[in-house]
């Protein structure tokens, strides 16, 4: 167990990021209430509180996400570090396929590299290595900074080091659902093989797409939980939401949550995490809580 921080590496990239990121998946989405200049006001406001980590994605919103995304960061012009991903969906099978993906995003965000650039999941015709492959020659050309994988296990953690390595190549990061409602990456070899190889584990959902704290945590099986982080928060004039993600970042360096966020308020709500330092009996009742029962 860890302090927060205010920054954590990729992983052996050399590159640092805020500890604690914003995801834009729902980034100019059909939701009614949002808009662009609000989201312009999302990203200031996530720059303002130290969180100008920005993770989104080609397939969110049909590229939508990696415009709103990419305008935001022009409007306010200060440096922003931005990570997107490339989907292997079933026709893609070659570099040039890749090579032109990417080139899109970069159109989309306005920007001529990307801090952070992930292969969006494994399943794919060609596997894990070929998108390696791929990968490392993006870096030589400087179109991306640091390569990272999402949604993969630890066999295919392994593969794309072993790949990234004959370039020279660090992985940089995992991106995978973490949080105290889903603690699968502790129990299937993701978070020890983290640590093992320094890669980040970038963790998406860490507040249970909006659950942790609220009548569906209760509602889900988990009134334990929910009534644990009500009397941490209540203790420490904090939310739940603050409370879950001070345990992740409390739970080791290598974990950067990306909260999702499309409004000021949420980003200036999940920034109260990186000032809130749990003590190690309140880490210990909340990891209590949230280890599900047996079923019977």
């Amino acid at each position: 167990m860890n302090g927060s921080g205010t920054e954590r590496p990729l992983g052996r990239s050399g590159i640092s990021v805020p500890a604690l990121g914003v995801g834009t998946n729902r980034w100019n989405s059909s939701a009614p209430d949002q808009d662009l200049a609000r989201l312009g006001d999302t990203l200031a406001a996530a720059l303002d509180m130290g969180m100008g980590f920005f993770d989104t994605a080609e397939i969110y919103n049909h590229g939508r996400s990696e415009m709103a995304l990419g305008e935001a960061a022009r409007q306010d012009g200060r440096p922003v570090l931005l990570a997107s991903k490339f989907a292997p969906f079933r026709p893609r099978v070659t570099a040039a396929q890749f090579a032109s993906a990417l080139d899109k995003t970069l159109e989309r965000l306005g920007r001529d590299s990307l801090d952070l650039y992930y292969l969006h999941y494994p399943r794919s015709l060609r596997g894990v290595g070929a998108w390696m492959r791929a990968m490392s020659s993006a870096v030589r050309a400087g179109k991306i900074r640091a390569v990272g994988i999402s949604n993969c296990d630890v066999t295919q953690m392994r593969q794309a080091v072993r790949v990234l390595a004959r370039y020279g190549i660090p992985l940089a990061a995992n991106q995978v659902q973490y949080s105290l409602l889903h603690r699968e990456p502790e129990t299937d070899g993701v978070l020890d093989a983290c640590r093992r190889m320094d890669v980040a584990l970038v963790a998406y959902c860490p507040i249970g797409r909006g659950a942790i704290g609220t009548g569906p945590t209760a509602r889900s099986g988990r009134p334990d939980l929910a009534e644990t982080l009500r009397e941490v928060a209540a203790a420490r004039s904090a939310t739940a939401a603050q409370v879950a993600l001070a345990w992740l970042l409390k739970r080791d360096d290598h974990v950067i949550p990306i909260p999702g966020a499309t409004r000021p308020e949420h980003v200036r709500e999940n920034s109260g995490a990186l000032s809130l330092e749990l003590s190690e009996e309140e880490f210990a009742a909340i990891d209590r809580a949230s280890v599900p029962a047996p079923v019977r």
